[in-house]
């Protein structure tokens, strides 16, 4: 276990390295000036080789991503030219809105789309199995910002039970900031709870045809009592990787979910960065989200040993 360990965290910093070499490449290879850009077309030629100076433009690619690196890993993710603030700062405000946003929107998908796949499956074949799928494949084409309008003019507009868009601190009032939370929740979770649904469905019903489920129901167990209590388990793989994958689009989701519902989040932050050119910002939050994404994929990568330990034997 502890080799199998070892691997996986090893890819993981592999992932990252590689990562924060593309996410740099792409940004230093875009055409223009970044200085420029930040300063307009009527700055002076001395003002523009001021800036390139102080963001470090005229240095070699190479010498300009170590800094970027073992600035990171120190902590200091630099300094924003739009902005003029401390990356890291910026970014851990704003992950104080992404992060729980997202683990909420998690939250209510698997409340939502396990419970409904382990029903389906209990039902084959019968009329609540058919209109569960036909529920879960709706979710699965309607887009999330399509969903996040039709609640905030049912929940918002309509009942006025939630508010429709905004975010209040944490510190000020966290009841408030939770309700602000729901709607985009919502419009996240929904789409990911319909594919958690059918995903743990088909996972059951293959897994309803194994000998052990025979057994089981051989020794007195009902359909039901079998599938929950021998079948759930081993259906498990399959909705862990599902489960993983869907943090990451979730936490990708956020950029489209934040501007629909005007939430100060990181999604937020990286689209006006970008909208700026601040290619310092844009760097640091981008690797951010894949450090929070990578290591998501180490957890569930770590589970699978968990779940079933002729995983880590074969793979360690």
């Amino acid at each position: 276990m502890t080799l199998y360990i070892l691997r996986r965290i090893l890819g993981f910093l592999v992932t990252l390295l590689i990562a924060a070499a593309v996410i740099f490449l792409l940004l230093d290879l875009l055409p223009g000036d970044p200085a420029r850009f930040i300063l307009g077309i009527n700055a002076t030629p001395e003002a523009v080789a001021a800036l390139r100076l102080q963001m470090g433009l005229d240095d070699p690619a190479i010498v300009r991503f170590s800094n970027w690196l073992f600035g990171m890993l120190r902590g200091d993710f630099g300094l924003s030219q739009t902005q003029k603030l401390p990356v890291a700062g910026l970014i851990a405000d704003r992950m104080a809105v992404t992060l729980p946003l997202t683990i909420v929107a998690m939250i209510i998908s698997v409340a939502i789309g396990l419970p409904l796949g382990i029903l389906a499956a209990r039902h084959r074949g019968k009329l609540v199995d058919t209109a569960l799928m036909i529920l879960a494949q709706t979710g699965v084409a309607i887009p999330n910002f399509w969903f996040g309008m039709l609640l905030t003019l049912l929940f918002a507009v309509t009942l006025r039970w939630l508010p429709p868009g905004g975010f209040t601190p944490w510190n000020e009032d966290a009841w408030a900031s939770l309700r602000g939370l729901v709607l985009p929740s919502l419009a996240l979770a929904l789409p990911q709870a319909a594919i958690l649904a059918r995903v743990m469905r088909t996972a059951l019903v293959d897994v309803s045809t194994q000998d052990f489920i025979r057994t089981a129901r051989a020794k007195g167990m009902t359909f039901g009592e079998a599938l929950w209590r021998h079948g759930v388990r081993n259906a498990l793989l399959p909705v862990l990787t599902i489960l993983g994958l869907q943090f990451a689009f979730l936490i990708a989701g956020t950029i489209i979910v934040e501007n629909v519902f005007y939430l100060p989040g990181l999604g937020r932050l990286i689209f006006t960065a970008i909208s700026e050119r601040d290619l310092v910002l844009v760097r640091s939050a981008t690797i951010i989200l894949v450090l929070v994404v990578s290591f998501t994929m180490l957890v569930v990568d770590l589970a699978y040993g968990l779940v079933d330990p002729r995983i880590r034997e074969r793979r360690a």
